[in-house]
């Protein structure tokens, strides 16, 4: 048996820590003194030791290495706990390298003196025939989820490109919201096509927006709204409809954000 101490050292985890451990169940001494009230383990819970210092270097909460724990000699429930812990890490790391990217573009903006300016125009964005996809969904980040269906549900109907192919994001809510957002995704298409589950097609009436084109990550789109907001004001405009995004070059022809160009578009009227 070894003594808290011994152990400590052996673990490579402090005394206080194995006291928190002992505290959680995480790791409980093969037993304690009922008079000095010292503390003892077994040279076996160094091999527990050394599972809850591998758990804690992978990510895991301590509340959750004791789930895992419980379930090491189960080989498929362990593989689960791994793999969810995998999908946790990976999207830390995407979050990690998107705030490192839009640091690095403040900073190179920074240096450069660059203001953010968007040039703001009035155009009428012609009569269209669309496949469209509507749907509530948890926030804007997920609306990769519409255009994800939209590509299932008509893989097999050789559907043409319009001319102009727009490929287009309708926001439906009056305002921002953190959740539950309403999205409609369209793309102009030429010929007829049957109405599949989740994908309608429909024409579009030829509406007049005020638009400001931008290239870079989408990190830009609070300054374009501000841009056309501004000039909105100014001209003597009023809004009047669904804003709505353009992707002239999106995440589905590039993975470098620097190289998206997004118009974004809000139907207007003059005074």
């Amino acid at each position: 048996m070894l003594r808290i101490g011994e152990f400590s050292k052996l673990s490579r985890i402090s005394i206080r820590m194995l006291r928190h451990y002992d505290e959680l169940g995480l790791l409980t001494p093969e037993t304690t003194d009922p008079f000095t009230g010292y503390r003892y383990y077994s040279e076996a819970q160094l091999f527990t030791a050394g599972r809850i210092n591998a758990l804690k270097a992978m990510g895991f909460r301590l509340c959750d290495a004791a789930e895992v724990l419980r379930c090491w000699e189960d080989r498929e429930a362990l593989e689960r706990c791994l793999l969810s812990r995998r999908e946790a890490a990976r999207l830390q790391a995407a979050e990690a390298a998107e705030r490192l990217r839009l640091l690095d573009t403040a900073l190179e903006r920074l240096r450069k003196d660059e203001p953010m300016q968007y040039d703001v125009t009035v155009k009428t964005i012609p009569e269209r025939y669309v496949a469209s996809v509507r749907q509530v969904i948890p926030n804007y980040d997920q609306e990769g989820s519409l255009w994800s269906i939209f590509l299932r549900e008509t893989a097999g109907m050789s559907i043409q490109n319009g001319d102009p192919c727009l490929c287009v994001a309708l926001f439906h809510d009056g305002d921002y919201k953190e959740s539950d957002v309403d999205v409609e995704i369209q793309k102009s298409v030429k010929g007829t096509y049957p109405d599949t589950e989740h994908v309608k097609f429909k024409t579009m009436p030829a509406v007049q927006v005020a638009s400001a084109v931008c290239k870079g990550g989408y990190d830009q789109i609070g300054a374009v709204n501000a841009a056309v907001a501004s000039w909105v004001e100014a001209n003597g405009y009023a809004f009047d409809g669904t804003a709505f995004n353009i992707y002239h070059v999106s995440p589905h022809e590039t993975d470098d954000p620097n190289e998206f160009v997004t118009e974004v578009c809000y139907p207007v009227r003059k005074k």
